[in-house]
């Protein structure tokens, strides 16, 4: 329960808080079109992905703005989201609604600005959210596809805005790998509620009453599996441009070991927070730099 005695945040940390900035590097996504086709640094390609990461960050903070206040009820009863600004009562729904209308209209006209076709791209993840966020996210397997959507939307709305060919070995990495951490984080979240002491009060996310953990280690087995192979393909094709070395091709042993120590995390039960669980843990940021520099030395035909 949210203690009473905490110091309340002021309107405009309240907001800032609320816009969840952390969760923000999901969209640097938006960078793996560009850097695959070996363009990212290129100004017309550089300026509108930039853009585009600007649009997503802003659409992205609305969903979660509705969300919040959607959820508001459940959350001042979890542990940790009670100190979210509305469920921590530090910000008013009426006024996180506002905002959320305003930069969901923000981001859609900045990425219209772009690229009208990006502003397509934006809209449908806006409406995928939204539909998850107040129909959809208690449903089992559905919730799953539409949470690895989200991911999908922010890769191909790189190459969109940019204006550059998407490889379809791209775009099934980019999906698979999306369900992979999506099913990692509803792992997470199960083996939590199931280790939770008796008597507890947390409420249970209702779509996990769909799930076993067995279930979703399959799901996550055969979500894996996909994305290596497909990455490997689409690794041996971006090693088709010249090069000195096959760097491309030598990016699939850091990018396997990634797989593999995000799925330690998973299994320890703390992928809940994709993005924290990422940023936590030094051996895998070590191994995705070292992914990062290999796959962009092949991207780039160094």
């Amino acid at each position: 329960m949210l203690n009473e005695t905490r110091k309340g945040r002021s309107l405009p940390v309240a907001l800032a808080s609320a816009m969840r900035p952390r969760q923000w590097l999901k969209n640097l996504l938006v960078l793996a079109a560009p850097l695959a086709a070996g363009s990212l640094f290129e100004p017309s390609v550089l300026v509108p992905t930039l853009w585009a990461f600007i649009a997503f960050c802003l659409i992205s903070s609305s969903t979660y703005l509705i969300n919040d206040i959607r959820d508001v009820d459940a959350d001042r009863d979890h542990p940790t989201k009670c100190n979210r600004s509305i469920a921590a009562g530090d910000l008013k729904p009426s006024v996180a609604a506002a905002f959320a209308i305003v930069l969901a209209l923000v981001a859609l006209a900045l990425s219209w600005w772009i690229r009208p076709e990006l502003a397509g791209v934006v809209a449908i993840y806006f409406i995928f959210t939204l539909s998850y966020s107040l129909f959809l996210k208690h449903e089992p397997v559905i919730e799953l596809a539409l949470i690895a959507m989200g991911f999908l939307l922010r890769a191909i709305a790189g190459g969109v805005a940019s204006n550059l060919p998407i490889s379809q070995w791209f775009l099934i990495v980019a999906g698979f790998g999306s369900l992979f951490m999506a099913a990692g984080k509803r792992f997470s979240e199960l083996e939590r509620s199931m280790n939770q002491a008796a008597g507890t009060n947390t409420p249970k996310r209702r779509s996990l009453d769909g799930y076993s953990l067995g279930y979703l280690r399959f799901v996550l087995g055969v979500s894996a599996a996909v994305t290596i192979v497909a990455y490997c393909l689409w690794a041996f094709e971006v090693g088709q441009a010249p090069s000195t070395l096959p760097w491309a091709q030598w990016s699939v042993l850091p990018f396997v070991l990634a797989i593999l120590r995000y799925g330690v995390a998973i299994d320890r039960g703390k992928a809940e927070a994709p993005e924290d669980a990422v940023l936590h843990d030094k051996a895998l940021l070590v191994i995705g730099g070292v992914w990062l520099l290999l796959f962009g030395l092949g991207a780039l035909g160094a």
